[in-house]
């Protein structure tokens, strides 16, 4: 797969010296989020995946990351959608996220991974207000593109402290040489293209 970061990203800024701030673009349940690129550490391929019992339904597994036990979340069930189908355009993006000052890397299934933006500040508006009873901290902005709104994630609130400390937890237990039942998960080399 290739890395869309080092793609050419789209400018939508209006010129001048209006201060612009690249996007990555996403979909995860037939919906287009972005997060900062500057929160991205990798995109990788769904290789295997290795499913932890007894965790939230969010959490898809863990992945050996040249090493490391990285935490996979579903990105659509954490974000109240139906859960992903694994296809030949899903991926994994890496980002890492603070956590009691000390950094977690956690991995986000999406659908398929769609392109770079720039968006200027002046096409940035303030996540709207549902009420008292609907989070929207995970919001860090709605970015208009064009005639449409785009929702860019905070990745650091995708995610409450809790659910934080229980990644962490699984990503520990599920280390090479700590004993428990674990279930092998990923991508089947004949998974259906999102054509």
């Amino acid at each position: 797969m290739s890395n869309p970061i080092t793609q050419n990203s789209k400018d939508y800024s209006t010129g001048g010296d209006e201060e612009t701030t690249q996007y990555l673009t996403f979909f995860a349940a037939d919906e287009r989020y972005a997060i900062d690129i500057l929160d991205v550490k990798e995109i990788v391929e769904i290789a295997q995946m290795t499913r932890v019992p007894m965790t939230p339904d969010y959490i898809r597994g863990v992945i050996n990351l040249r090493g490391s036990v990285v935490p996979v979340i579903d990105l659509a069930v954490r974000l109240g959608k139906e859960g992903s189908q694994v296809t030949k355009r899903s991926c994994i993006v890496l980002v890492e996220i603070e956590s009691r000052g000390e950094w977690q890397q956690v991995g986000m299934l999406v659908d398929e991974v769609n392109e770079i933006l720039e968006i200027p500040e002046s096409h940035l508006q303030p996540a709207p207000d549902f009420g008292t009873d609907i989070r929207t901290d995970f919001i860090r902005a709605m970015g208009r593109v064009d005639d449409i709104f785009l929702i860019l994630l905070e990745v650091g609130n995708v995610l409450s402290l809790q659910e934080l400390s229980q990644i962490a937890a699984i990503a520990k237990r599920a280390e090479p040489g700590r004993s428990g039942p674990t279930e092998q998960i990923g991508a089947p080399a004949d998974a259906p293209d999102a054509d």
